[in-house]
């Protein structure tokens, strides 16, 4: 396998994860293809589908919507989203994601930088939607 095809992750290879709701593949990080300054990939909402409060107290977060009619709220003030849009979460405000349309959304995500610990980088506000689940797995270098 050449060094490209190493840094080469297609979503349909990662597990979903549903911990705050939706769909959320993380393809690119330090544990897939040993990213050291940040951490993306993508993310599917439901009609009326949230992906729960959360902040990152060390990461800002670049939210690009490909597909729906989505709504971000920064420290409780909605801002609405559509494809072609894109919105930067910054550090340490808290946001809750909802789909507002009446199909499926689709968007790409990246935060940056990196916590100093993975289990740093995420904090939630409200409950998971799924608490079974365990946190997303961005993790250290392979």
């Amino acid at each position: 396998m050449s060094a490209e095809e190493k840094k080469k992750v297609a979503a349909a290879d990662v597990e979903p994860n549903r911990r705050r709701g939706g769909d959320i593949r993380l393809t690119l990080g330090p544990r897939t293809v040993g990213a050291t300054s940040g951490f993306g990939g993508f993310l599917t909402l439901a009609p009326e589908e949230v992906v729960t409060e959360h902040y990152h107290p060390y990461s800002e977060e670049f939210l690009h919507v490909i597909t729906g009619e989505l709504e971000m709220s920064l420290d409780g003030v909605p801002v609405r989203l559509g494809p072609g849009e894109s919105l930067m979460v910054p550090i340490g405000v808290r946001h809750r994601l909802v789909n507002v349309g009446g199909s499926e959304a689709s968007a790409v995500f990246h935060l940056s930088p990196l916590a100093p610990r993975p289990e740093l980088g995420h904090v939630d506000t409200e409950e998971p939607v799924d608490a079974s689940q365990p946190h997303v797995q961005v993790g250290t270098r392979p």
